[in-house]
C-alpha cells in the first residue's frame, strides 16, 4: 500500500489500509486514518491529523508552516476530519498562536484543484471549493457553503452555512446563511434556494427565507431591527436562528 519510493518519517501514524504513492513524504507527527489515498508527489508535514477514508491527490501540500511573518516556529496543528476529496496542488496550512493555533477542514468536503485554506482557517462539512478559490487567514466556513471558481476571501471574514458564492467573488465581509453572494466586491444575489431544496428544505420554509433577505436588503429597517424581525420568524421556522444569530455576531459587518 505504500509504494517504495515514498519517504515516510519513522514517527508517523499510518493506519494499516492507507496507501501512500510515489516520492510523497510523509514527516514527523502525522496521523492519517483507515483508508486514506495518498497520491504521488504528495507533501505532509505535522503536527497534523488526517481522518478515515481521505482522497488526497498528486502535488498538494498538507500542514506546512503558515505564512505568516509572526510564525516563528510554535508547534502549531492541522486537523482534517473524514472523507474529503482534496486535488491537485491544494495547500492547507497549520495554525498560529496568535489564534487558536489549530487549522481545521472537517469531513466529507470537495476541494478542489489550486485551492488555498490558510493558517487557523476553520471549515465545516460537506463544503464546496471550486479551481483557486482561497481563504486568507482566520477564515470560518460554515457546513454546506460552496465557493465558487477565484473566490478570495479576506482575512477573519465568515462565510455562513448553505450560501454560496458565485465565480470570481471577492469577499471583504461576512456572508450570511443562506444567502447567494457575486461580484469582485461581493453584493448580495438572493438566496441559495436551488442549494436549499436539494438538501429538503420545503418551499414554505425557503420562502420564509427568502422573506428574511428581504428584510436584511430590501426593507428600510436598519439591520438590527431587521435581526429582530426574524426572531420574531423563528417560532415558525426555527432554522432562521441560524442567520439570526450569524447577523448579531458579525464583527466586520456583512455584505452589503
Amino acid at each position: 500500500m505504500i509504494d517504495a519510493r515514498a519517504v515516510i518519517d519513522p514517527s508517523a501514524r499510518l493506519a494499516a489500509d492507507v496507501s501512500v504513492g510515489p516520492f510523497s513524504i510523509i514527516g514527523p507527527d502525522v496521523e492519517i486514518g483507515a483508508g486514506t489515498e495518498i497520491g504521488p508527489h504528495v507533501v505532509i508535514k505535522g503536527p497534523t491529523t488526517i481522518g478515515r477514508d481521505n482522497r488526497i491527490f498528486q502535488f498538494a501540500s498538507i500542514g506546512d508552516e503558515p505564512q505568516d511573518k509572526k510564525y516563528a516556529g510554535e508547534p502549531t496543528r492541522l486537523e482534517i476530519g473524514d472523507r474529503n476529496t482534496i486535488r491537485e496542488y491544494v495547500t492547507i496550512n497549520r495554525g498560529t498562536v496568535q489564534d487558536v493555533g489549530v487549522t481545521r477542514l472537517g469531513s466529507d468536503n470537495w476541494i478542489m484543484a489550486y485551492v488555498h485554506i490558510a493558517h487557523d482557517c476553520q471549515v465545516g462539512d460537506n463544503t464546496i471549493f471550486a479551481n483557486n478559490a482561497s481563504l486568507a487567514g482566520h477564515v470560518h466556513v460554515g457546513d454546506w457553503a460552496i465557493l465558487g471558481g477565484y473566490t478570495l476571501v479576506h482575512q477573519f471574514c465568515r462565510i455562513g452555512a448553505h450560501s454560496f458564492c458565485g465565480f470570481a467573488t471577492g469577499v471583504q465581509r461576512d456572508v450570511p446563511p443562506y444567502f447567494t453572494v457575486a461580484g469582485y466586491r461581493a453584493e448580495p444575489h438572493g438566496i441559495n434556494s436551488e442549494g436549499l431544496k436539494r438538501r429538503g428544505y420545503p418551499a414554505e420554509e425557503i420562502a420564509a427565507i427568502k422573506r428574511a433577505y428581504k428584510l436584511v436588503y430590501m426593507s428600510e429597517l436598519k439591520l438590527a431591527e431587521a435581526i429582530e424581525s426574524i426572531r420574531e420568524m423563528e417560532r415558525d421556522w426555527p432554522r432562521l436562528a441560524l442567520l439570526a444569530d450569524f447577523l448579531a455576531a458579525s464583527d466586520r459587518g456583512v455584505v452589503r
